[in-house]
């Protein structure tokens, strides 16, 4: 008894410093995100008079206000729309595409299958930047440029969901399919009565990474668009520090910073339960 007592104290203390270390880590990676925030509900004055106050200011309202509804070349709401447009056309439509092809290599025959998985395969090593003068070239013949299309078009292929979905699909049992064949489903049937829900996880998963990826993008959008209302936020947040001997309005940069990330939190918190299923179950 005094064994197992000993081994419940140990296992409690080990426990005890496992949350004190995951605390402690999550201090230092909140503590940035807090002193972005106070900056933005203070004045200027205080932000660069030091040392700069730990507790929220009075000039919430009035930094978010200004934050929202103005900009350098454009307001951070319509920029936050047009990163939002971007980042859902971009998940959406790298999922769609990837499922599709999975789908195809997967479960149909045809002659040099694999050699266009692993063609897709190999385009991991050309991301978008190795391959932006051809890609900006194509988009600017199609008439794209400044446009959402343009946007989200050449950024849509993933050979990494096309992978995922592709290991997937090969651990589902093939009397599954069988059974569809012999009640008469289709392959799109098939594809969408079965295949598709077995898949919600990873979808979700997903979508949650790819989201966040089209969220984050900075240098195409800087490249293909010269027309202010198609800013995103993040070339705006750029755009907001001065140059030359300009003063920044930190207050309202903090905001913008702020905003600019609720987007990406609220996808990750509200899709958290089946972003980590994606990621460790066995059985999806």
């Amino acid at each position: 008894m005094a064994d197992r007592t000993g081994m419940v104290e140990k296992r409690g203390a080990g426990l005890w410093l496992t949350h004190l270390g995951l605390i402690i880590g999550l201090l230092f990676v909140f503590f940035p995100i807090w002193l972005a925030f106070v900056a933005s509900t203070v004045t200027q004055a205080e932000i660069v008079r030091p040392p700069m106050p730990l507790l929220p200011g009075d000039q919430f309202l009035e930094n978010y206000k200004r934050a929202l509804f103005s900009g350098i070349n454009a307001p951070v709401a319509w920029m936050m729309f047009n990163s939002l447009i971007m980042a859902m056309g971009i998940a959406l439509g790298k999922i769609v595409i990837s499922l599709l092809s999975a789908f195809a290599i997967v479960y149909f025959k045809f002659p040099g299958r694999k050699t266009f998985f692993w063609l897709i395969f190999l385009t991991l090593m050309l991301p978008v930047e190795v391959r932006i003068v051809p890609t900006y070239e194509v988009v600017a013949g199609f008439g794209m440029l400044n446009s959402y299309s343009g946007l989200i078009f050449p950024l849509i292929a993933s050979a990494t969901a096309t992978f995922l979905f592709r290991q997937f699909f090969m651990t589902v049992p093939d009397e599954l399919a069988e059974a569809a064949r012999v009640d008469g489903a289709k392959p799109m049937r098939f594809f969408w009565d079965i295949l598709l829900p077995m898949s919600r996880t990873n979808i979700a998963a997903l979508f949650v990474i790819l989201f966040i990826y089209g969220w984050n993008q900075y240098l195409w959008p800087l490249l293909i668009t010269t027309d202010p209302s198609m800013n995103t936020i993040v070339m705006g947040i750029k755009q907001m520090f001065p140059s030359g001997d300009d003063t920044a309005d930190w207050p309202v940069i903090m905001a913008t910073s702020i905003l600019a990330m609720i987007p990406p939190v609220i996808v990750v918190v509200s899709m958290q339960r089946l972003f980590v299923r994606g990621l460790v179950d066995s059985e999806k």
